[in-house]
């Protein structure tokens, strides 16, 4: 049998009496585009974090390529290397152009050398489409251009899966679709994605199933045919009704 790529078992976290989460189980299948939506402050961004452990759970158990990270003899830095993790903040090292911003990992986490890690840093921003901007500096990059050098940064480690945590949320409009262009060329690369949402037409054209939470818990799951043609809660229903008047030509 197969075993799942990811997988959450009953994972709790709260901060003092605020509970964020309230018992997640999850698999996703090596390959899967996995799209988390639901309304703000209801836990999307901290199940990611659980996943890579950024966020320790106060409970449950999470397993990323066979590897149990909630194991506390795992050397979870380590283990970290094959989880890309994307932020709506793009934390690019402002003194560094975009080549070193991707070359620097390569160098200081793998022990690459220097040459190979420029290589490789070149590599990847040819796939977000970048080559040209190599020598230019965050300041000097569009937003969008910004978060495509943190999505190369990312692959650059060669991770196993992808997590994006409202990658174009903090991005202008006519940005949002330089970004998802390059998230949808990793979904037919076969890379293993978990993103966390608004843009509804990305995730009826490139999920392989959307997954809606609200007050910790999963409401509903299913295909995006599914979700978006027959709902089988009205809450879910309800939220996406609000979310394609809100986010108007981003959700056809």
């Amino acid at each position: 049998m197969v075993e799942p790529i990811i997988r959450l078992d009953n994972i709790h976290k709260s901060y003092g009496k605020d509970d964020i989460l309230k018992g997640i189980s999850l698999e996703i299948m090596e390959g899967e585009v996995v799209v988390i939506i639901g309304p703000s402050g209801t836990g999307k961004s901290t199940l990611l974090r659980c996943i890579n452990q950024l966020t320790v759970p106060n409970s449950g158990r999470v397993w990323v390529d066979g590897v149990e990270l909630t194991d506390p003899k795992v050397d979870i830095n380590k283990a970290r290397r094959h989880i890309g993790f994307v932020f709506q903040d793009v934390n690019l090292f402002n003194h560094l152009n975009a080549l070193n911003n991707i070359s620097i990992g390569l160098k200081l986490v793998l022990g690459m050398p220097a040459p190979n890690a420029k290589e490789k840093a070149l590599l990847e921003l040819k796939r977000v489409g970048l080559e040209q901007k190599a020598d230019l500096y965050p300041g000097q990059l569009s937003g969008g251009q910004k978060q495509r050098v943190a999505i190369a940064r990312a692959l650059a480690m060669d991770p196993r899966v992808m997590l994006f945590d409202e990658p174009t949320s903090a991005l202008d409009p006519e940005l949002i679709g330089e970004v998802l262009e390059v998230m949808k060329k990793l979904a037919r690369e076969g890379m293993t994605m978990v993103c966390v949402t608004h843009e509804m037409g990305f995730a009826r054209e490139v999920a392989s199933r959307i997954i809606f939470m609200e007050h910790g818990v999963v409401v509903e799951e299913g295909s995006p045919e599914q979700m978006f043609a027959n709902p089988q809660f009205n809450r879910t229903r309800e939220f996406l009704g609000k979310i394609s008047e809100l986010y108007g030509k981003h959700t056809e």
